[in-house]
């Protein structure tokens, strides 16, 4: 940023930077985002079953094997790709929770990875319509109202399966009468 602001020529949005602006996309950066994406989920594809090994249990990846080590450098790169691909639509501060509520609503209803990588997919792309229709209808910035959006669907989602989980247990703790 300081060498940035030696540049008169250059002009950066500081706030869209920070916080995304979803409505300034142009067709090149859709057409770089639909790319960027694209080829991240073939190398995920690809890549899979080793990810997965060494994010899982590093020693038993390299018992099968697996290249562990090569498997976490691809796990990185794939990361700064999303986040770099990520960043005009909601920003550098709010990529953290678009990463993380969706993966954690479906931790609560996938019974293994790969469901839950598809139930987090469908997740963030519920938040974004939800995000940009609260954007629309409260006239609010569309990166944060995203976030929201995803905020609201994890307290939703938390409560309900909390309170039958505090239920099941209370059930299953409370001894017999005769």
């Amino acid at each position: 940023m300081v060498a940035l602001s030696f540049m008169s020529w250059v002009r950066v949005d500081l706030m869209g930077f920070l916080f995304g602006d979803i409505l300034a996309v142009t067709p090149f950066d859709i057409a770089v985002i639909w790319g960027g994406g694209l080829f991240v989920l073939l190398i995920l594809v690809i890549f899979w079953q080793s990810l997965f090994a060494a994010t899982v249990n590093l020693e038993l990846a390299q018992a099968e094997g697996m290249k562990p080590e090569q498997a976490n450098i691809i796990f990185m790169m794939l990361m700064a790709a999303v986040i770099a691909i990520s960043m005009k639509i909601v920003g550098v501060l709010l990529i953290t929770s678009m990463l993380i509520f969706p993966a954690a609503i479906a931790r609560r209803f996938a019974s293994g990875p790969e469901q839950m990588a598809l139930i987090a997919a469908i997740v963030g792309i519920i938040a974004v319509f939800g995000g940009l229709y609260g954007s629309l209808q409260w006239d609010t910035p569309a990166g944060p109202s995203i976030v929201v959006a995803a905020s609201a669907f994890f307290i939703l989602t938390v409560i309900p399966t909390a309170s039958f989980q505090i239920f099941k247990n209370s059930r299953l703790e409370r001894p017999e009468t005769k």
